[in-house]
């Protein structure tokens, strides 16, 4: 049921709205991508008018509740046309943060605090005993951004499966391996932090939340962990689905929101190619997951990135299709984390629903779709 909503205006106030409306059309004939973003949420469209399929979306829509998606927004040429779920709920991004670590370092990197050559030994990062050796000192910014650094000392915030997995100390060079490692990135939160003299909480609100409009985001969503197995802490967030797509939007226009440079374009581009082969067939960039030789099971086409947390928190960014696509998992609910094959599905009727063809390419296979059966 729509409740009518009136409001009275002033005449001052009608003047002014005339002239926003008047404006507004004006611009309506020569409107670039900016546009779009303006206002308290982003520009929603019906799907059929942009020639996407509603029978199709009805199909994605289908499917994401059997995977348990709480949330999906897909993005189109600047424009919502489709969303569905809790879109407004904060909920745990999981390890999605290191993305948005990721966009405040490239920002701390743009102001001179940030030098990616710097190792551990000159910024004095050290850990809790057996303490880290000279070798694994020299590990630089950029080979933690890497996920490259060869520093395998114990970590907060790591499922059971990652402190099993971590390699042994001193096995590998700085530089030369790739581990998906919460050492390196909760390190990195304590450079930040170190660098710019302040929380990364507060930073991310001031720096990128506000400027581009993020609707529900507070820095107190952000809670710290601590615990005696390592001195720097994991940075847990929670964010709506609708502050995240806002996100994955800043990067698809290569950091830039309304006509200002939030997040360097370079360190955009950067920060979302690949430099390792990593796990699922896919690609490792500055804490960003890149559309590797699998492409997420053949779907994601070139160029295409994203940002991953456990549990299903997934902000695809799709510059050949000029399409962001969130999809959520309310962790609080302790629902079924979607399989790899199971997200990928998703991707694919959403493709189809907008008139997409396959991207192709390889597929996940026998051990590999084994080992890969959760994202």
């Amino acid at each position: 049921m729509e409740t009518e909503v009136k409001v009275t205006l002033s005449a001052n106030h009608r003047y002014g709205w005339i002239v926003g409306l008047l404006v507004s059309l004006l611009l309506a004939g020569c409107a670039t991508a900016d546009v779009h973003f303006s206002g308290p949420d982003l520009k929603h469209v019906s799907p059929a008018q942009v020639g996407w399929s509603d029978a199709g979306l009805r199909d994605a829509q289908d499917w994401s509740q059997e995977i348990h998606s709480t949330a999906v927004i897909v993005v189109h040429h600047d424009a919502v046309v489709a969303e569905w779920g809790d879109a407004v709920k904060r909920t745990e991004l999981a390890s999605v943060r290191k993305s948005l670590l990721s966009a405040l370092i490239g920002i701390g990197v743009r102001d001179g605090k940030i030098s990616l050559d710097s190792t551990l030994a000159q910024l004095g990062i050290d850990d809790t005993a057996p303490s880290l050796t000279g070798v694994e000192k020299q590990a630089t910014v950029r080979m933690l951004l890497q996920a490259r650094s060869g520093v395998y000392h114990s970590a907060l915030y790591e499922t059971a499966d990652m402190a099993a997995g971590r390699p042994l100390r001193g096995s590998h060079d700085p530089g030369t391996f790739w581990y998906y490692n919460n050492w390196d990135f909760n390190a990195l939160g304590s450079i930040y932090e170190r660098a710019v003299g302040g929380g990364l909480y507060d930073a991310f609100e001031r720096l990128i939340a506000r400027p581009i409009g993020m609707q529900d985001y507070r820095a107190q969503d952000g809670t710290y962990v601590t615990g005696a197995a390592s001195v720097h802490r994991a940075y847990p967030i929670r964010m709506s689905a609708r502050d995240l797509a806002r996100f994955a939007l800043l990067y698809l226009h290569d950091g830039a929101w309304e006509g200002r440079q939030i997040v360097p374009a370079e360190w955009v581009r950067d920060s979302t190619r690949s430099y390792s082969t990593a796990s699922h067939g896919l690609g490792y960039g500055f804490l960003w997951w890149t559309a590797g030789a699998a492409s997420a099971h053949g779907v994601l086409p070139e160029g295409s990135y994203f940002a991953w947390g456990s549990g299903g928190q997934f902000a695809f960014v799709i510059p050949a299709y000029d399409m962001v696509i969130v999809n959520r998992v309310d962790r609080d609910q302790k629902l079924p984390a979607p399989r790899i094959r199971d997200v990928a599905r998703l991707l694919r009727l959403i493709f189809k629903a907008g008139g997409f063809a396959p991207a192709g390419g390889p597929t996940l296979s026998g051990e590999q779709n084994a080992a890969a059966d959760t994202f």
